[in-house]
């Protein structure tokens, strides 16, 4: 199968570890979903990455579905924890990690606009929502090995993954100085192989998409 991907995108790279992880060949196809050229609407109808092509061209896409799909479809190994609350807490991190992300992305695309242009109220609301997600996250996180129960699992996956794009496009915000204990986690469990050969980088969107 193949997994369209862009190279920042925490929601794909939460798809690429969990496919690392669990030792699912794939072919991963980079695109820049904002340009023209893009292949995104022949494979999903929202327009957004990832997606995950299988082989007789159907189509799986929203990270969250994507990894779900993976968990039932390739179960060993588990990235879930086998307790019910446990899985109810990684699944609450998911939940923090996606709209963290999903503020940030909404943040960008306002930044890009003419100064007289932006919305300031609307500005710090995104920033309050990424703070608040950032505290919960921290709180949860405490002085854990992992994010849920006792392995690595979906939960480690969505606050790296959420972390990571706040280092790459947000850095003003300095959480590793108002959450040491959570950097130190994030750098630690950032040494899997998975997570080193998902390192997110930065994509050019071509001027006439913004």
């Amino acid at each position: 199968m193949k997994l369209i991907s862009a190279t920042p995108s925490p929601y794909a790279r939460k798809v690429r570890v969990a496919l690392a992880e669990k030792g699912i060949p794939f072919e991963l196809v980079t695109e820049v979903p904002w340009n023209a050229d893009t292949q995104t609407p022949k494979y999903n109808p929202l327009e957004k990455l990832p997606i995950l092509v299988m082989d007789d061209g159907s189509s799986i896409y929203e990270s969250h579905f994507i990894l779900e799909y993976l968990e039932m479809k390739y179960p060993t190994p588990s990235l879930l924890p086998g307790d019910d609350e446990d899985i109810l807490a990684a699944k609450r991190l998911q939940v923090l990690g996606d709209g963290v992300c999903d503020a940030l992305v909404l943040l960008f695309f306002e930044r890009l606009r003419p100064a007289d242009h932006r919305s300031s109220s609307w500005m710090a609301r995104q920033r309050r929502k990424m703070d608040g997600g950032v505290r919960a996250m921290a709180d949860s996180i405490g002085e854990r090995t992992w994010a849920v129960g006792e392995r690595f699992g979906l939960g480690d996956i969505a606050v790296v993954c959420t972390m990571a794009i706040l280092d790459l496009r947000f850095p003003e915000m300095e959480w590793r100085t108002s959450y040491p204990r959570l950097a130190k986690y994030v750098d630690r469990v950032g040494e899997r192989p998975s997570f080193r050969a998902t390192v997110p980088v930065v994509q050019t969107i071509a001027a006439s998409a913004i």
